[in-house]
């Protein structure tokens, strides 16, 4: 007899609203800890180069952008599947 695979999520789908908290693995804390230093990176790159306000959003925003779609599809594939939530189930 085969044992159901029981599928391990990442990230926990929020109480309230749409989306995930916080990461529930160690695996799900590196995809966070990787995608917050991306986004250090980029402010003090575009701090230390920029001239003007229309330069750090040419530069910033597409990079930003990216690194946000990479990590909500990484959400998508590794945590429970979003929905509107209200609260806890009673």
């Amino acid at each position: 007899m085969e044992q159901a695979k029981i599928k391990r999520y990442w990230f926990a789908r929020k109480t309230y609203g749409w989306g995930w908290g916080l990461p529930l693995t160690w695996e799900g804390w590196i995809v966070f800890a990787v995608y917050f230093t991306i986004l250090i990176k980029l402010f003090r790159q575009i701090d230390a180069v920029q001239h003007s306000g229309s330069d750090a959003l040419i530069d910033f925003a597409p990079r930003f952008i990216a690194a946000t779609l990479v990590f909500i599809l990484i959400c998508y594939w590794k945590g429970e599947p979003p929905k509107w939530s209200w609260g806890k189930d009673k």
